[in-house]
């Protein structure tokens, strides 16, 4: 029953590995970047690979390897089914209408001539995205038709590049304000206005689709919920000043009271539907105060949510207990066998 498990510092699984040691659960540290990795998991059961979104190499091979070893029998986390949508939210949009879950509305175009179409039919604002991206940091306001033109003209020819350089430094400057990051990460962000990230550079620029979302007002906050394993829990993040997007914000409010048990209530319904290992809900209020899906993500920042209060059960009993979610990732996965 041993756990073959990818390790990098910056990912799930420090905690992973802390967590089999605690329990005396046989595992084994494993590299999915060797093309021995099959090999490699010869004598495993599981396998647990916390892939990352801005990891070039990650968005070439992740989902494709998991595949490939589910295959083989191996259980997986997070398994295909929790994360071929990671980082599309083109993806996410067909798979949340197919199972008609509140969401906000999304138009997607693979035509220079039918976006140019729909835009002389539509009102304004709309928020513009490219398919992947945290953080907020593909997004964006457009405030009218002679805007989205702008926008669709470009994503029908030079396209546009993974990273923006003075939107990400603009931002890691209102962090150093609030004392988020050190003057090293802001240096830093300085310095990748002029030399792009490797994944920008290795990914290519995104072209060849264009990906709206109805823009609602009057939302000063988003509610993220996280179900994994039947539990869920949540926080409510702040937008940025004088702008409309609270991903990436820094400003979190861990109160329990402060989250909607509606959106409890969608993300059971949701990740129950999907059949999902791990799943991340960003939420809004439209017009009538009803909670709408934005995005999906089988990740997330951990450390962001080690000051949630407690958690809520699958009958949404609420537990005022501190806890770790890849533990619960561990347990689900070995209760798999």
């Amino acid at each position: 029953m041993k756990i073959a498990i990818h390790h990098n510092k910056q990912s799930f699984s420090t905690r992973w590995i802390e967590y089999c040691r605690k329990q005396n659960i046989p595992y084994k540290i494993v590299n999915c970047y060797e093309s021995d990795i099959i090999e490699q998991l010869s004598d495993c059961y599981f396998l647990m690979w916390h892939f990352h979104h801005l990891d070039y190499r990650d968005a070439i091979f992740a989902k494709q390897l998991i595949f490939a070893i589910e295959q083989k029998g191996i259980k997986v986390f997070p398994n295909f089914q929790t994360c071929w949508h990671f980082d599309d939210k083109v993806g996410q949009k067909y798979l949340l209408e197919s199972i008609a879950a509140p969401m906000v509305k999304s138009h997607i175009f693979y035509s220079k001539k039918e976006a140019l179409k729909w835009i002389n039919n539509t009102s304004f604002p709309k928020v513009f995205k490219l398919r992947g991206g945290a953080g907020a940091s593909n997004v964006r306001l457009v405030n009218n038709k002679a805007g989205a033109i702008k926008v669709i003209k470009k994503a029908f020819g030079k396209g546009f590049s993974q990273y923006n350089g003075w939107g990400s430094f603009s931002n890691k400057v209102r962090l150093y304000k609030m004392n988020k990051v050190t003057r090293l990460d802001l240096i830093k962000s300085f310095i990748r206005i002029f030399f792009s990230t490797n994944f920008a550079r290795m990914h290519g620029r995104e072209k060849g689709y264009v990906y709206f979302q109805d823009y609602i007002p009057n939302n000063n906050f988003d509610i993220r919920i996280i179900a994994i394993n039947g539990n869920f829990f949540g926080i409510k993040r702040m937008v940025r000043e004088n702008d409309f997007r609270a991903s990436g914000s820094g400003t979190i409010i861990y109160s329990k009271d402060e989250i909607d048990i509606r959106c409890i209530k969608i993300a059971k319904d949701v990740s129950q539907k999907l059949n999902t290992q791990s799943i991340a809900f960003d939420f809004i209020f439209n017009e009538k105060n009803e909670p709408l899906i934005i995005e999906i993500s089988y990740g997330f920042s951990y450390a962001a949510y080690d000051l949630c209060e407690g958690f809520w059960d699958n009958d949404l009993n609420w537990h005022g207990d501190k806890f770790s979610p890849q533990e619960w990732m561990v347990e689900a996965l070995i209760r798999t066998k």
